[in-house]
């Protein structure tokens, strides 16, 4: 089962760009491995070509249209699975993916998964976090739990900070990637050498 933990109810039928912000701080936990979200990207659907889902439902993005609440998992580049939450209206195709977190338990096993690797980047970049997490694609479709976790984060307003998307080529200069400030795991910015800004 994958859980996020908050300090207080997170609404996932709101929009991604409602929900992302509050994100930062949140507990994500999957069998023994647990982490304090960092890092995430909003993706709204219909409304954004960076989004998989942009151009209407496919086999692989039908789970973005909802209901909310479920994890979208999907292989990237080939190489390794990263993880969306499903959130707003049924229908809408919105999604946060989580982009990187700080590990809080089984550091051990995390370490185990990404070997020599220092832990600060142990769960910074999607594919990374889901290796640390041992999210792969049968997890897909899963109905994520929510709860009340005391590991999570209060994170104040002035902590959120927010920028453009790593590595997309459409709508690459909209600020919808939402990171904990001073926060060392917290992926590096790269543009798309492919980027055509714009919204």
């Amino acid at each position: 089962m994958i859980a996020l933990g908050t300090v207080t109810p997170l609404e996932l039928s709101d929009r991604a760009l409602e929900v992302a912000p509050r994100l930062i701080g949140a507990v994500l936990e999957h069998g023994p491995v647990a982490l304090v979200i960092t890092e995430v990207e909003a993706y709204e659907g219909l409304d954004d070509p960076a989004s998989h889902a942009w151009r209407g439902p496919t086999p692989r993005s039908q789970i973005m249209f909802g209901p909310s609440g479920r994890v979208y998992v999907y292989l990237s580049h080939g190489i390794h699975h990263a993880m969306n939450l499903v959130c707003g209206p049924d229908g809408t195709a919105s999604a946060v993916l989580v982009r990187a977190g700080r590990i809080i338990a089984g550091l051990d096993l995390a370490r185990q998964r990404r070997p020599g690797v220092s832990d600060p980047r142990l769960a910074r970049g999607p594919g990374n976090l889901t290796r640390a997490l041992g999210i792969g694609a049968d997890d897909n479709g899963a109905l994520l739990g929510q709860r009340i976790d005391d590991r999570a984060l209060a994170v104040a307003p002035d902590r959120v900070r927010s920028g453009p998307r790593v590595g997309v080529s459409r709508a690459a200069d909209r600020a919808w990637r939402f990171w904990l400030a001073d926060e060392a795991t917290v992926s590096a910015y790269r543009r798309s050498s492919r980027a055509r800004g714009g919204s």
